[in-house]
């Protein structure tokens, strides 16, 4: 049989000779499909658009519009960079350069410290290979010859990398185009001359393989598109996210610190950090009492069984700090507060007339994290979590993921965020707790979002090894998308630590357990805040939400009245005493980005108004004080 049957995304079906590639496949449909195309999906398996089908399949042409067609392109363009690099530094050896969500990046060991010049240099120099039209070739080795090949490039990064896998389990694979070659899994684009417009954006220090015990390199870091627009558009949003770096607004602000030479990953929150952040956690209180929800406080530290219990000692103990001796028991900061909330469950005898229980904490937990990934707010060490488990029956499962996901959605838009998207991640291959409970607990996940009409997609196998999951992301201001929430199932924890409760058969049963965070860490989701409003926060959230500014000393008196009157209605103000020219003091708390000023002279005196400015509007007239409470007040209570 010479023929094979395609199958396309949309359904339909359409006879090939055997042999045929999927870049012949687009040709057939359209020129313009071939000329955008950059990878295919043959039986949902990324590969090469040169890549000969030899049986039935199903097919998609994957275009830049696609995100793994995006990933194809920039890891193609890392390679790309890597072959520049080494024609204008033939000294170079190359770590790992895959594509990341932003572009791409490839860890470079060269003996000279490279410049923003070298940058330019380097990129001059990889359109000059891409327009070369070199096709990017694919080579399968065995170990022997793979170890034989980089052992005559003197690259001992790949060396290592190929002393690490398995040829029985992975297939060892090599991609050239023109005279450099990369070890890779693949796939890649057809040619280079796909590659179109790229800017290289920055390098900076890294460690082999992120180890800073290891050898020392530098990594740089790019994006690429294949149209121009689409680049002039991406670096226009690189300057507006530079200038929402929470991390320098943070510093303008006066709103948190790291000390490193305290300890790095650890945050000093600032009395204005401090002051939006008790917001946020009352908030966050009186929704989750409000929404059935009890609150727990739960130790620091806890004996080392408790971890060994729960499994942590042995999955994720890299990521633990070093146990501590006390009454001669080894005793470890807590990396997450689910052991304790389990101890409080077992604490005493549970019926079903208890449950289901829903307890939630702000817990500060402590996990070791690489310094080299530690990223201000978004990458700590130290961080409070957004924590609840809840402890039902089977029967009530999907009800209790209904009321979250309705938790959830309410939370994030009282904080200006309603694009969210729902992802459910299904059972992986190595995973505890019977297949009848995983494809119940999967099925509540399903039940409860298409009852509350959402739309999700699947990750299969993306679930954790003890429960399947719903992640919810969240997009902010410049459309990036944020990994926030999560709803997680845990068969693994209640088996481990024995958790029962009492039936109305009057039999023991092992309750559900749910790991919910709708917030994530308050240390993340205050980085987010922060970038998402540019620093200028909603009223209701601003940690200075009025400054009251006289004209001059002659009026101070009147200015300490009108902060007397706001502060007793708890707004939160501030009086400008400094003695300077109004236009500067004005245009000072503008850069600082609070809310409302109150400009007080001898008009608003002998009336007993005030004279209102709003942040980025300017004047907005005059107010007595009672109809600027009335005002701001109102924004207050409405989250606005």
């Amino acid at each position: 049989m010479n023929s094979i049957k395609i199958t396309f995304p949309d359904g339909s079906a359409k006879e090939f000779s055997k042999g045929v590639t999927p870049a012949e496949i687009a040709e057939s449909i359209s020129r313009g499909l071939a000329e955008n195309a950059i990878v295919a999906k043959i039986n949902n398996q990324l590969k090469d658009l040169t890549t000969p089908i030899n049986e039935d399949s199903k097919l998609q042409i994957i275009t830049f519009n696609d995100p793994e067609g995006k990933e194809t392109y920039w890891h193609s363009t890392s390679h790309l960079m890597a072959h520049a690099i080494q024609s204008l530094y033939p000294e170079a050896k190359f770590g790992v350069g895959p594509a990341i969500e932003t572009g791409f990046y490839y860890d470079i060991d060269i003996n000279s410290q490279l410049t923003e010049t070298d940058l330019e240099k380097i990129e001059k120099k990889m359109i000059e290979l891409a327009q070369a039209d070199n096709k990017f070739q694919r080579k399968e080795l065995s170990k022997e010859e793979a170890v034989s090949f980089f052992k005559q490039k003197n690259d001992k990064y790949k060396l290592e990398i190929i002393s690490g896998l398995n040829e029985d389990e992975e297939k060892i694979s090599i991609y050239g185009e023109s005279d450099f070659t990369d070890l890779c899994i693949g796939p890649h684009l057809p040619s280079t001359k796909l590659i179109k417009f790229v800017k290289l954006l920055s390098v900076s220090g890294s460690y082999w393989r992120g180890d800073e015990k290891r050898d020392r390199m530098q990594r740089i870091y790019g994006i690429s598109f294949p149209k121009k627009k689409m680049l002039e558009d991406h670096l226009t949003f690189l300057e507006e996210a530079k200038k929402r770096d929470h991390r320098k607004l943070g510093k303008q602000l006066d709103l948190f610190s790291v000390q490193d030479e305290a300890g790095a990953g650890l945050i000093y929150w600032h009395p204005k950090g401090a002051k939006v952040r008790y917001t946020i956690e009352e908030f966050w209180k009186k929704a989750h009492l409000k929404n059935g929800y009890e609150l727990l406080y739960s130790p620091h530290i806890g004996k080392s069984w408790l971890w060994e219990t729960s499994g942590h000692l042995v999955n994720y103990n890299e990521n633990m700090y070093a146990s501590m001796k006390i009454d001669d028991q080894d005793y470890y900061i807590k990396p997450m507060n689910c052991p304790f909330h389990i101890l409080i469950y077992k604490s005493k005898l549970r019926s079903y007339r208890d449950l289901p229980l829903r307890w939630a904490e702000l817990g500060t937990v402590y996990r070791y994290e690489k310094s080299g990934v530690l990223h201000g707010l978004l990458r700590v060490r130290g961080f409070t979590q957004d924590d609840a488990h809840i402890f039902c029956a089977q029967e009530t499962i999907e009800d209790e993921i209904i009321e979250v996901i309705r938790f959830c959605q309410f939370m994030w838009k009282s904080f200006g965020f309603n694009d969210l998207k729902f992802y459910i991640s299904t059972r992986p291959e190595k995973a505890v707790g019977e297949e009848v409970l995983w494809n119940k607990a999967t099925q509540s996940l399903k039940s409860a979002l298409i009852k509350e009409n959402i739309e999700y997609e699947l990750d299969e196998g993306g679930g954790a090894f003890y429960g399947p999951k719903i992640d919810i992301k969240i997009k902010d201001a410049l459309n990036r998308e944020w990994q926030m929430s999560t709803i997680q199932f845990d068969f693994n924890l209640p088996e481990r630590f024995d958790m029962k409760y009492i039936g109305e058969d009057g039999k023991e049963h092992r309750p559900f357990m749910v790991h919910r965070a709708l917030l994530g860490s308050i240390e993340r989701f205050m980085g987010v805040l922060i970038e998402h409003f540019a620093g200028a926060f909603p009223v209701w959230l601003a940690p200075v939400q009025v400054a009251v500014i006289p004209v001059s000393q002659n009026f101070m008196d009147y200015a300490e009245k009108v902060k007397k009157i706001l502060s007793e209605k708890e707004i939160t103000v501030e009086l400008d005493k400094r003695n300077e020219k109004i236009g500067y003091k004005i245009r000072d708390w503008e850069t600082n980005k609070v809310p409302y000023m109150l400009i007080i002279g001898e008009k608003e005196k002998d009336a007993q108004t005030v004279s209102v400015r709003k942040h980025k509007e300017g004047d907005i007239g005059s107010l007595s004080i009672d109809e600027f409470v009335t005002k701001i007040s109102n924004e207050i209570i409405n989250k606005k």
